[in-house]
Parts: structure tokens; C-alpha cells; sequence
């Protein structure tokens, strides 16, 4: 299994989600409302395993099909909702920079979330920071369990979005 490994934060991700964000801009074009860099290593500082989160929102739900095929052909793996409604998970074409695709729709919760728990930390960098640390432990915890990494964390994330 691959181990949860937690890195300082390093500049070069927001490049990273730059070069991603143009790729599937250029096959979406106005599909797509909002590409949003969210996850950890959006919050400049925070430490994060060294994966690139997007969120692709869709202009209107209906055009699924089509930005699923024109993902499909960049190399995308589409997977389900992996259980969170209305967030729809591709696997990243092998060789690529590390990274987790999702498209969600209008409306979509998954999609607010992310967005809202982005920017708060953005904006609040000692509840980065106290994020950043509570990371590095459980992964040394849940080393092997990334189910049992990402429950772990539920308290906090929550937490984070009842004070945003």
C-alpha cells in the first residue's frame, strides 16, 4: 500500500493547478463555470500530501455527458460519485501530475464545501497551521488507512465549516 505522506507546502503546486486548469478549460471551454484549485494545497503554507484537488462546476447539470467525454479524451477515468452526491471523481491519466479531478454540478454541497473550507483557511492562517499539524500526526497514526486518515479529520473539517 502507499503510505500517507504529509509535505511542507510547496510553491510550485499553484503552478501546478495552473497547468491542469488550462488543459481541461481548453477541452471544456463554457461547460465549465468554475475551475477552483480547493484542498490542502490551495491554502498557501499548509501542509498536504503533494495532490492537486480540483473542482470543475458545471455551467448546468445536463452537459455531464459531454464534459465527461471530453474529459475521456485527456485521458480521464471516470468513477462515480465515490458516495458524496452531486461530486462526480476521475481518476488522473497515468503519469500526470498527481492530482484528484471532481465535476460537480450547480448547487452542488460537495462543491461549497470545499470552497468554503478553502478559503477560511486561507483567510485564518493559525487554523491552517493547527490543521497542518493534526495532518502530520494522523499520518503517522493512519499511515496505511487513508479511510481512517480521512475520518479522523471529519471533526475538524466540520468544525471549520460550522465557524465559516
Amino acid at each position: 500500500m502507499n503510505p500517507i505522506v504529509i509535505h511542507d507546502y510547496d510553491p510550485r503546486w499553484p503552478e501546478q493547478f495552473a497547468t491542469l486548469r488550462s488543459r481541461i478549460a481548453g477541452v471544456l471551454g463554457p461547460l465549465a463555470a468554475a475551475i477552483e484549485h480547493v484542498g490542502s494545497t490551495a491554502v498557501p503554507g499548509l501542509a498536504a500530501k503533494a495532490i492537486i484537488d480540483l473542482d470543475v462546476l458545471l455551467t448546468t447539470a445536463a452537459d455531464f455527458p459531454l464534459v465527461a467525454s471530453r474529459l475521456a479524451s485527456l485521458g480521464y477515468k471516470h468513477e462515480g460519485d465515490l458516495g458524496i452526491p452531486k461530486r462526480e471523481a476521475f481518476q488522473a491519466p497515468p503519469d500526470d501530475i498527481h492530482h484528484h479531478l471532481y465535476v460537480c454540478p450547480p448547487g452542488s454541497g460537495a462543491y461549497q464545501e470545499h470552497i468554503t473550507f478553502r478559503d477560511f483557511l486561507r483567510a485564518h492562517p493559525q487554523d491552517a497551521e493547527a490543521y497542518g499539524t493534526l495532518k502530520r500526526r494522523l499520518a503517522v497514526e493512519f499511515s496505511d488507512d487513508r479511510d481512517g486518515y480521512t475520518r479522523a479529520k471529519t471533526a475538524f473539517v466540520l468544525g471549520i465549516l460550522r465557524r465559516a
